[in-house]
């Protein structure tokens, strides 16, 4: 394999973080990713092969089956504690060859719950057994520290009673570690069971996923008639070094597939999310809004150009971006992030850029609609009002001194007939003809230009609508900037997590023709 089990799950845990960092992932919904256990057997022996270390063997079982008992026959002498006391057991016994160098344990399992136990049988030199306190114990204290010594062990040896095979705890435990060991069964104390018993049993652990589950009896009282031997017959077969090799070959696999499943879990998440449909629901109400705020800042337009109109240099406490304009403006980008959840698009990836979004037209929306409208009292009214205003102003000027001309001229004209024939050249209708003609040619262009003039505040109010229109466009912009933004986000984060799938495909162990025991004492 290119990669190893562990580093692809460091790969997918390190993609997990980035995930929820940029918010396309939840820490709740990552949190099985990150609960996937790296520990195995192989921890107990660094430096060892799987195909040189020894089996690791755990007997485990419910309260009073008589597991330390079967570890005591094993072993033919007392390595474990056992009685009639209820739990037995409160620490996890280690019986080994003493050839075998345990240097230390892992750090998650303490020395001193540890019982060390030596023997010098050759033939079971290639075995590590280990005693587990009762899993059903009440003690919390025992349960944790079987779920501790669990992934560190290759074969569990399942002991129950006659009385006790069916116990709820038990089939729990085999739900939740069933794919992750070998399994063998033993229904100790035989000689108060009778043979329907061992059927029953072997019909519930078909139910449980074994097909066809090897099922021993024992009985540390009256050993003649049991399969102890066959028992110890069958641990040598699974501690061969082919064997071994095909059981971690087998548990890799199946820690690939479990993490393969969740990933392409996260993908289908991704998959989901409808960036199409979320842009087409925020333009249906961007329209809306629209139409919503400049009616609702049309009094605060008005209130704020008639005092611009008259004192263009002064300030004004009037507010052309309102409480009522953030508010409204707030309800939009939340309502985008609803649209969001809508369309299975994590909010909490959309959400950060919204925000920036939010502070920054809070802080300069009322600037840029002011710096607007102001702009426009520099240059009021339309290109035809500000043409005719140049036009009446030049006649304001030109028209009166025409008119002087031409009395003046009548004058002169009037004046040189008159000394010609001695006759008077100026009358009453002359001068108020000719004040009348002069007073006219300047009133009609003062007239005009008053009239065409065009209003300071109404120039403002239009200043002000242009300036919250593109505060708007603005606003519109930059949210379909940020969907756009979470949207590039995502794809990067699925593609990055497409790619690592391919590599836990490409990386599975391939399954070897597994011999009949494995076929029996392994699920999956």
């Amino acid at each position: 394999m290119a990669y190893e089990y562990s580093e692809l799950l460091a790969q997918a845990q390190n993609w997990a973080r980035t995930a929820i960092a940029q918010g396309h992932l939840t820490e709740t919904g990552a949190r099985e990713l990150f609960e996937l256990d790296l520990r195995s057997p192989d921890q107990l022996f660094a430096g060892q092969q799987a195909q040189s270390r020894p089996l690791i063997v755990a007997f485990i079982g419910g309260t009073g089956v008589g597991k330390s008992s079967l570890l005591n026959r094993l072993a033919g002498q007392a390595v474990a504690k056992a009685g009639i006391e209820r739990p037995t057991s409160r620490e996890v016994t280690l019986y080994h060859h003493r050839s075998l160098q345990l240097q230390q344990l892992p750090a998650n399992l303490p020395l001193d719950k540890t019982k060390l136990a030596l023997h010098d049988n050759p033939q079971n030199s290639h075995i590590v057994w280990i005693d587990m306190p009762d899993f059903d114990s009440i003690e919390l204290a025992n349960k944790t520290l079987v779920l501790e010594w669990l992934p560190h062990i290759d074969v569990l040896l399942y002991v129950v009673s006659p009385e006790r095979y069916r116990d709820n705890k038990a089939w729990q435990l085999l739900k939740a570690e069933g794919g992750k060991h070998a399994w063998l069964f033993v229904m100790n104390q035989w000689d108060r069971a009778v043979p329907s018993q061992l059927e029953d049993f072997k019909q519930q652990l078909s139910k449980a996923g074994f097909v066809d589950p090897l099922v021993l009896y024992t009985s540390c009282t009256e050993p003649d008639n049991d399969r102890f031997a066959e028992l110890l017959e069958q641990l040598n077969a699974l501690s061969s070094q082919q064997t071994m090799l095909q059981m971690t070959q087998h548990n890799e696999r199946l820690r690939i597939q479990e993490l393969t499943k969740i990933l392409q879990r996260f993908s289908q998440q991704l998959g989901q999310q409808d960036f199409a449909g979320l842009r087409q629901q925020f333009s249906d109400s961007w329209q809306q809004a629209e139409v919503t705020f400049p009616q609702g800042l049309a009094w605060a337009f008005h209130a704020y150009a008639e005092a611009l109109a008259k004192h263009p240099d002064g300030k004004t406490d009037i507010a052309v971006w309102d409480a009522w304009a953030q508010t409204r403006f707030n309800d939009i980008l939340e309502n985008l992030l609803q649209q969001a959840d809508q369309c299975h698009i994590a909010g909490k990836a959309l959400k950060p850029r919204l925000e920036t979004l939010k502070t920054a037209i809070s802080k300069n929306a009322a600037q840029r609609i002011e710096l607007v409208g102001r702009q426009a009292l520099l240059n009021p009214g339309n290109g035809l009002q500000r043409f005719l205003m140049r036009l009446t102003s030049v006649c304001e000027t030109l028209l009166p001194i025409l008119a002087m001309l031409i009395v003046g001229y009548q004058v002169f004209s009037g004046y040189y007939h008159s000394a010609a024939d001695s006759t008077a050249y100026l009358g009453v209708d002359f001068a108020v003809h000719s004040i009348l003609l002069i007073a006219l040619s300047w009133l009609i262009p003062f007239f005009l230009h008053k009239k065409i003039q065009p209003s300071l505040q109404k120039a403002a109010v239009q200043g002000l609508r242009k300036g919250l229109i593109q505060v708007l466009a603005g606003i519109k912009s930059e949210a379909e900037q940020a969907v756009l933004e979470t949207e590039q986000s995502s794809k990067t984060c699925r593609d990055t997590l497409q790619n690592l799938i391919g590599k836990t495909r490409a990386d599975s162990p391939a399954t070897g023709s597994a011999d009949d025991l494995l076929k029996r004492v392994l699920i999956g």
